[in-house]
């Protein structure tokens, strides 16, 4: 399935089921949709061969009515306007359903940072940056990490932004600590995984210890996940990367693949499991699956087959909306992407706070404030869930969209 097509039409199932719940008419429908404003660019860039390359950038601010615009930029040679778009309005729904002062944005740029070096990084996060310069601000639109990009190409966005505009460390999160970044930000999305997962579990009376996992995506989301899964006595049983997939019903020692990975870079080849395809991997069995990597990879296609109890969804829109009337029909229980991978956007918002008030918090309390805010938006979904006997997705679909449509009504549109 193309992954681009495939975002654009799961966010569209969503919300417009999530709408019908509500009871909104088509004028509200179509102003909630709508993206408040979307910028293409397109520039030069210098390749270390010499030659001249140009490479196309987006940045789409969806909703804006609770806050400054909110998301990541991803590097990837999939991103096109549809899928930025897509994403962004996730992240109006998302902000919301963790009641975080934020509307939703997103931004990238069309390349593979894989067959890039750091000095052509470097030039095409910059030369974006400068590009989208005027739309970005502390209380306007503030990046952060997504696919493709890390603490390291923060730095350089924001050091771009401060040159334009003076030293602004909160126009932009998941920086490196020593730059005003917020300790516990790396790990965020992966440890709210963790917190949903272990949520999950104890609703449905199962003990973390007892339950076998599978990460598909071995990136920062999935490895981190997985770390601290295990940590709490999960068994991690099958991971997966671009390369491929391994799996091991008895459990795979972890440190011994993280140092296989640092020497390989790819799980493929670690020699205590199977190999298998990145596909095959999310049909092998396990308790929990969290699919960690792009978006739709579940599809009506292989749903049937897969074998987890449960799926946490670490990635952003990685179940079509086929596969998800397959996953509840079979019993399985989802928590879906916009609650299970909201981790990330709240600890940036932890890091935005801290950079406006000058302030540095230590781990444990990041961690305690994030798990608080995660458990609390768990609640308020299953609340909605029983309320209106609706999956937990379209429950936490009509959590956001609500929170929105009433800051949209306070602010009198």
């Amino acid at each position: 399935m193309n992954p681009k097509i495939s975002a654009y039409k799961i966010i569209r199932h969503n919300f417009n089921t999530a709408v019908k719940h509500l009871g909104y008419d088509e004028e509200t429908a179509l102003l909630l949709q709508t993206p408040f404003r979307e910028m293409q660019v397109n520039f030069p860039v210098r390749l270390d061969n010499g030659k001249l390359k140009v490479f196309t950038g987006y940045r789409v601010q969806h909703n804006g009515a609770r806050g400054p615009f909110k998301g990541g930029i991803r590097f990837s040679p999939i991103v096109d306007l549809d899928e930025v778009r897509a994403l962004a309005e996730a992240m109006s729904w998302k902000t919301a359903i963790v009641n975080v002062p934020f509307g939703g944005g997103k931004g990238g740029v069309n390349c593979d940072p894989r067959q890039l070096s750091q000095r052509e990084l470097q030039s095409i996060a910059r030369t974006y940056a400068s590009r989208i310069n005027q739309i970005l601000g502390a209380y306007r639109d503030i990046p952060a990490p997504d696919m493709g990009t890390n603490a390291q190409v923060m730095t350089w966005i924001m050091d771009e932004y401060s040159k334009r505009n003076g030293y602004t460390p909160a126009v932009i999160t998941g920086k490196p600590v020593e730059l005003g970044g917020s300790k516990g930000r790396e790990q965020a999305t992966g440890r709210g995984v963790m917190i949903l997962t272990k949520a999950l579990a104890k609703d449905y009376q199962t003990d973390v210890r007892d339950l076998k996992v599978i990460v598909q995506g071995f990136g920062n989301v999935g490895s981190n996940a997985a770390k601290l899964l295990a940590q709490e006595g999960a068994i991690i049983v099958g991971l997966s990367d671009v390369e491929g997939a391994i799996y091991n019903d008895k459990g795979l020692n972890l440190n011994a693949v993280l140092e296989h990975v640092k020497k390989t870079r790819t799980v493929v080849g670690f020699p205590d499991a199977e190999q298998v395809s990145g596909e095959a991997i999310l049909e092998k069995p396990c308790d929990v699956l969290v699919p960690a990597a792009i978006e739709g990879v579940l599809t009506e296609e292989n749903a049937p087959r897969v074998k987890a109890k449960f799926i946490v969804e670490g990635a952003n829109l990685p179940t079509t909306p086929e596969a998800d009337a397959i996953f509840e029909k079979n019993g399985v229980h989802l928590v879906p992407d916009v609650l299970a991978n909201a981790g990330g956007v709240t600890v940036s918002y932890f890091e935005w706070v801290q950079n406006l008030q000058q302030l540095s918090w230590d781990e444990d309390e990041i961690n305690q404030r994030l798990e608080k805010q995660l458990l609390t938006a768990y609640r308020d979904i299953t609340a909605v869930m029983k309320e209106r006997n609706v999956s937990m997705r379209i429950a936490a679909y009509i959590l956001g969209i609500s929170r929105v449509h009433r800051a949209e009504e306070l602010r009198g549109v």
